[in-house]
């Protein structure tokens, strides 16, 4: 790791403090807390910052009132540019089971730094922020690079922000996705498929159950098949970085009283996949499990619209090469997580994830990253930066 004095650790984490402080919820999970609703104070504070030192400032609008942000320092002679690099982490958080005021008081303790957000992923924000705005003030700024700071709006729910720079005519020689990595240079990281199951059977009086077809019975036995037989196969089938795919049965509902044989059952599933796996492979793969286990009754799989698929880049492009260099690391990992990269790589920008902190302490009631990860994931940015032609 790569642990030089290039610059103050105090001012990185002072602007953690302040990013903890400005509430930023997914508006999908911030009903009845309109205050503490969407980016746009995160967007106004970091541009407010970005325009006193000079730096490019862009607002791309991905939805009413939520925008993503871009922050620029480019070459003065447009003709010199060779190259682009982008630091992309996302701007929203997740709410919590229980949201209230105290998630958005920063508080310090034993090298960890406690908010919402703190590591998921406003780290990362700060350390990518930190960054360009100590290469903004120094002399050695890139000749023909141009470097980004792109903030995105809703990772949490349906990546609207990434899903429109993957789909738009922009391109950059590398990204880095800002999520807690604990460091670590990742290129590969999985896909998610959501699907729910919805069993149609058919009612009739407790008494007599043999004349109705029971939807919860149907159900428990696709299951135990999901659990058993199926999570077997999908061991069968292995990333070099990744590993397998996974499955989890995470809700079930169904019936509405006890002596009736209930006529509806749904269950939820989360796929975890791996390159290679699409929504498509995922539907296939349940409606042969569904054969498989003989019910009688009718079942529906919906999939929904958003697609989330695994991501990989090649580890040896040079500017992968670069940021291995400075992390002090060699070689890359994989992840289990889904994040934005795989949407910004769909466009055909390549793209890593790397930030300070821990995918455990993400979305925890008591969240916190560890300072140390902080400043060291924010000298490591800036050393890689320092060095771009």
């Amino acid at each position: 790791m790569f642990d030089g004095d290039l610059m103050n650790t105090a001012p990185v984490t002072a602007l953690l403090r302040e990013l903890i402080s400005i509430p930023s919820i997914n508006p999908a999970f911030a009903e009845g807390f309109p205050d503490w609703s969407g980016e746009s104070g995160m967007v106004e504070f970091l541009s407010s910052r970005a325009r006193s030192l000079g730096l490019e400032v862009i607002h791309q609008e991905v939805a009413p009132g939520r925008h993503n942000l871009w922050v620029g320092l480019v070459p003065a002679d447009s003709t010199k540019v060779k190259s682009r690099i982008v630091m992309a982490p996302h701007l929203d958080t997740v709410g919590g089971q229980r949201i209230h005021e105290g998630l958005f008081r920063p508080r310090e303790e034993h090298g960890r730094l406690h908010g919402r957000g703190a590591c998921d992923t406003k780290g990362c924000v700060a350390a990518m922020f930190h960054a360009i705005e100590q290469l903004a003030t120094t002399r050695d700024r890139p000749e023909s690079t141009e470097v980004w700071f792109l903030g995105l709006v809703d990772e949490e729910k349906g990546q609207a922000g990434s899903r429109l720079v993957g789909a738009s005519d922009w391109r950059a020689d590398l990204v880095i996705v800002g999520e807690p990595t604990e460091l670590q240079v990742v290129t590969a990281h999985k896909g998610l498929t959501y699907a729910i199951g919805r069993f149609h059977g058919r009612s009739a009086h407790g008494s007599k159950p043999h004349l109705g077809q029971n939807a919860i019975l149907d159900a428990a036995q696709v299951v135990k098949e999901m659990e058993t037989g199926y999570a077997i196969r999908l061991k069968e089938k292995r990333h070099p970085q990744l590993g397998s795919g996974t499955v989890n049965v995470g809700i079930i509902r169904g019936g509405a009283q006890a002596n009736i044989v209930p006529d509806y059952c749904e269950i939820h599933v989360d796929r975890r996949t791996i390159p290679g796996e699409t929504k498509e492979s995922v539907l296939n793969e349940l409606e042969q499990l569904v054969s498989n286990t003989g019910i009688q009754g009718n079942v529906e799989w919906d999939l929904g619209n958003l697609d989330r698929p695994a991501m990989e880049s090649d580890p040896q492009l040079t500017w992968t090469q670069q940021l291995m260099a400075a992390a002090g690391v060699s070689e890359t990992r994989g992840v289990d997580f889904f994040c934005d990269a795989a949407l910004i790589a769909k466009g055909g920008s390549p793209c890593v994830v790397f930030g300070p902190g821990s995918i455990d302490q993400a979305h925890t009631a008591d969240e916190w990253i560890d300072t140390r990860s902080l400043t060291s994931g924010a000298d490591i940015l800036l050393h890689f930066l320092r060095q771009l032609p």
